[in-house]
């Protein structure tokens, strides 16, 4: 699992790499400072910080978070999504059992591998493209 961090005078931009599920909002939203094609893909001069901050909380993975925000619970239901031809998209506070161990997901989202092919199950990892999942 790869995570790096990105920052400027305001505001850093966490990334782990194994919560990413390849959606390219981050992308499509901000191509000016999320760019898979460029090295390193994350500029963080890019755009304001304002702007930044705004397009990582529409990381449908979590992939992408602001660590030095103050941790927020979510007071309302669980809710799940599927994504078309993509994961399960997880909205709520949970806890996650894998491999007999207890882990406390801190983040308010999660992506959970549909297609089976994932190699960091139960979390997507955008595996579901490469095969042309549909479901």
């Amino acid at each position: 699992m790869a995570t790096k961090h990105y920052s400027n005078d305001k505001v850093t931009v966490k990334w782990q790499s194994d919560l990413c599920i390849h959606s390219e909002k981050c992308f499509h939203g901000l191509s000016n400072v999320f760019n898979p094609k460029e090295r390193p893909w994350v500029n963080i001069e890019g755009a304001s910080s304002d702007e930044i901050i705004a397009q990582v909380h529409k990381c449908p993975s979590g992939a992408l978070s602001i660590p030095d925000e103050k941790e927020t619970t979510i007071d309302h239901e669980t809710i799940v999504e599927t994504m078309p031809n993509g994961p399960l998209i997880v909205y709520g506070n949970m806890k996650i059992k894998h491999a007999g161990e207890e882990t406390i997901k801190d983040s308010k989202v999660t992506a959970f591998c549909r297609c089976g092919v994932s190699e960091n199950k139960p979390f997507c990892d955008g595996s579901h493209k490469k095969i042309d999942f549909t479901g």
